[in-house]
């Protein structure tokens, strides 16, 4: 018979800090239920972020440290997430059945952008969320090759289109709405109303995270993403190169300026190893990322290699998460993944649906 009890293994469980979230299981409140029965314990864990990938990890770390208290043979954990929707910009009010936007943003063009978006969706999908994408590059649409899909999205109404799905996955681009090869001559009102319309006018399922794949720079396009858009987080994409460094700087300093949170950093193209001799080399320049990280007293999400692999899989369709699930390359995206869903479970919380309407009425 146990002499354990519920606060005892509480308290054990307070040993275990998550590292993405920075807090012990009880100080994040993620230990819902705790059963004792004989010498077994039953734990309930609700993540507030999706980890699906730390799962075997977890309850590895966590068995010994129940499995030491007095009278314990036996510890299961039950882990699930749950996500919830984060507070937006002052005066712009949350899409109703998208929980959390996130931007995705560089300040130049060619750092690989497209291709982190693309997969951080699909990691944050493969840990467990429901995912959507918005491909929000109007002049440049890539995101319907790299997803693999091809033909127009259905409207039932004539009003409203539906997502085209692979993967997984809910996507909408201005690129499924035009032949791939007819360039967009629109001046910047005519962007800013196609990217409001592919938003609102898409009938996305209920999200746990829209990721917006936005085109490089500062221009009409961020601005209405700034003003119009709920966005819960933004992640700056750059290389080392100090000339991508410079243009990211000026993303971020952006998105501080309409006050959307920066979730962290992700540096593509950080090394390059030889294909041939097993070489590496740091093409573009060596802790660019980590160095702005710091400036900014924000995270560096993770850095990926410079690997065909990485390209030639998004041409052809089945970006890296996909194509090759357990290597090494998919792996580092569903890290950066985590870390950006538990960055922004540390952002304050949206309260605005707890509080009632108040109606003024004559009597």
């Amino acid at each position: 018979m146990s002499t354990t009890t519920k606060e005892a293994v509480q308290q054990a469980l307070a040993g275990y800090t998550d590292s993405n979230i920075g807090k012990n299981l009880v100080e994040s409140k993620c230990v819902r239920d705790v059963r004792i029965q004989g010498t077994s314990v039953e734990v309930d864990l609700l993540m507030p972020y999706p980890c699906n990938g730390l799962h075997a990890q977890m309850r590895s770390d966590l068995t010994p440290l129940v499995t030491a208290l007095d009278g314990v043979d036996e510890a299961t954990f039950n882990i699930s997430s749950k996500m919830i929707a984060h507070s937006v910009q002052h005066g712009v009010k949350r899409m109703e059945n998208v929980k959390n936007i996130i931007a995705v943003a560089s300040g130049k063009g060619g750092v690989g952008k497209s291709t982190t978006s693309v997969n951080l969706a699909l990691a944050l999908s493969h840990e467990g969320a429901n995912v959507g994408l918005l491909d929000a590059d109007i002049y440049g649409p890539s995101q319907p090759r790299m997803m693999g899909l091809s033909g127009q999205p259905e409207s039932a109404d004539g009003k409203s289109i539906e997502p085209m799905r692979n993967y997984g996955i809910e996507t909408m681009s201005i690129g499924f709405l035009i032949d791939e090869e007819t360039p967009m001559i629109w001046r910047g009102p005519m962007v800013t109303q196609a990217l409001e319309q592919l938003l609102n006018d898409t009938n996305w399922s209920d999200l746990d995270y829209l990721v917006i794949d936005l085109p490089p720079g500062t221009g009409d396009t961020q601005l209405t993403l700034a003003q119009k858009v709920p966005v819960s987080g933004a992640v700056i994409v750059t290389t080392p190169q100090d000339i991508a460094l410079l243009d990211a700087r000026k993303g971020l300093k952006m998105f501080e300026k309409v006050e959307i949170p920066i979730l962290g950093i992700v540096e593509n193209m950080s090394t390059h190893i030889c294909t041939e001799c097993g070489h590496e080399e740091h093409v573009f320049g060596e802790g660019g990322g980590a160095q702005m990280a710091k400036d900014y007293d924000i995270s560096l999400l993770g850095s990926m290699p410079l690997d065909m692999s990485i390209r030639q899989q998004v041409d052809g369709g089945k970006p890296t998460v996909v194509s090759d699930p357990d290597g090494e390359i998919s792996l580092r995206y569903r890290e950066i993944a985590r870390k950006t869903a538990a960055a922004l479970a540390n952002q304050a919380k949206d309260y605005s649906a707890s509080f009632p309407n108040i109606v003024i009425q004559s009597t």
